[in-house]
């Protein structure tokens, strides 16, 4: 796609989107779980919640069509992003409207709707970065795109819970809604170039579906890769799962652990994904992903540490903000070297398929951290969510090799 915009214009337009992303799914991740903790709901059944974002690991489903049809008129991925972006604002300042809490069915409902709608705004968004995105670019870009996301999450997550304790449910969903709406402004005014159709556009949606597949099949080294997308996230995602659930039951009350996430958590997390975005290119692929890997299995481990009795609220900040600079940083990593494998004709679709790999290695360990943690022990469940962690750092030791993140155009 050719385009005028400079790199700034373009970091500025997708901090926008990955952050609308981040606002509903910070909410119903993040605040979610203490407030159903606050209303006594056991660790297994929280941990379970954690399944609504199934859509997000079935995207790559649909992500061909999206890749194969789009608007003329408002453009091939603006057409997507705007109108699914309006459903979800409408869909949290509608469930405002309801006086008191709503109830559990048609919040788990209301949950997997916008995870559905965000979800497959996400493929548009990704086909969007790798279009817009120069290779020099993609470092700086994945910075933002987990920034972005992890400032969502915050807002939506830590922000909201500050909000919830001080006005209550309406004010909560309204503020997100909000929220969401001026998150549309900056892809609202953009300006989509028209760019010729691929030549694979003629061909149906599902033979799409299938060359992009088979064209994983045929490279060198991507079994191995798979694996990776697997490993590198999930333990990282097993200890999050329940972080949450874990500060309220060492004592902590909705406004320090909202505090924790939305400032400690919003600073640190910004910290590691511009940090880790702008270190991919000077460390290279493989270095990245082992050093930054190396951070977040140590960053898990000292959860494991803080949960063995007495650890202050000072000591809690530091692991949380430890954690999520580590996590930033890892992420980006992770988040390149996706982007670089992806073709530009199959942007969506390539990219979707990696990253629901990775939603689905986490949203399942996120699933069952809440069995995890009932049965071990926090103590214990740490410790064996760093040691996923460390084990995805030695699999990138043993698989990674030069030109194996090559870019398509280049032979590996």
């Amino acid at each position: 796609m050719k385009t005028s915009l400079t790199t700034p214009r373009k970091l500025g337009l997708l901090t926008s989107l990955y952050l609308s992303q981040g606002l509903p799914y910070g909410f119903f991740t993040q605040a979610l779980p203490v407030l159903l903790r606050e209303q006594g709901l056991s660790l297994p059944a929280i941990g379970m919640t954690h399944l609504l974002a199934l859509p997000w690991a079935l995207k790559f489903l649909w992500a061909p069509w999206m890749d194969r049809y789009g608007s003329e008129t408002w453009g091939r991925r603006r057409g997507y992003i705007l109108p699914l972006q309006a459903l979800s604002a409408a869909l949290l300042l509608g469930l405002g409207l309801s006086e008191g809490t709503v109830g559990m069915p048609v919040l788990m409902g209301a949950v997997l709707l916008v995870n559905l709608l965000a979800a497959t705004q996400d493929v548009a968004t990704d086909g969007l970065a790798v279009e817009l995105l120069a290779p020099a670019e993609r470092g700086w870009g994945n910075g933002i795109q987990v920034a972005g996301y992890r400032v969502g999450m915050i807002l939506g997550g830590g922000l909201m819970l500050l909000v919830f304790a001080r006005l209550g449910w309406r004010p909560t969903l309204w503020s997100l809604g909000a929220m969401l709406l001026v998150a549309t402004v900056p892809v609202a005014l953009f300006r989509e170039p028209r760019g010729p159709p691929p030549a694979a556009r003629a061909a149906s949606a599902w033979r799409w579906l299938g060359e992009s597949l088979a064209y994983w099949g045929r490279r060198p080294g991507m079994g191995a890769w798979f694996t990776l997308l697997v490993l590198f996230k999930a333990g990282e995602s097993m200890a999050s799962g329940m972080v949450r659930t874990f500060l309220v039951d060492v004592g902590l009350g909705l406004e320090q652990v909202g505090w924790m996430l939305g400032f400690v958590g919003f600073t640190t997390g910004l910290l590691g994904a511009l940090g880790g975005g702008a270190l991919v290119n000077r460390l290279g692929h493989r270095r990245a992903l082992l050093v930054f890997g190396t951070f977040q299995a140590v960053a898990v481990g000292l959860y494991a540490l803080a949960a063995r009795g007495g650890a202050s609220l000072p000591v809690l900040a530091l692991v949380c903000g430890v954690e999520h600079l580590a996590s930033g940083m890892a992420t980006a990593a992770l988040f390149t070297g996706m982007m670089d494998l992806c073709r530009p004709e199959h942007a969506a679709s390539d990219y979707t398929l990696q990253a629901s790999l990775v939603v689905l290695a986490t949203g399942s360990a996120a699933a069952v951290s809440g069995w995890s943690a009932e049965a071990l022990g926090y103590a214990a469940h740490f410790t064996l969510a760093a040691a996923v962690c460390a084990l995805a750092v030695a699999w990138v030791a043993a698989t990674v090799r030069p030109g194996t993140l090559a870019h398509p155009d280049v032979a590996p």
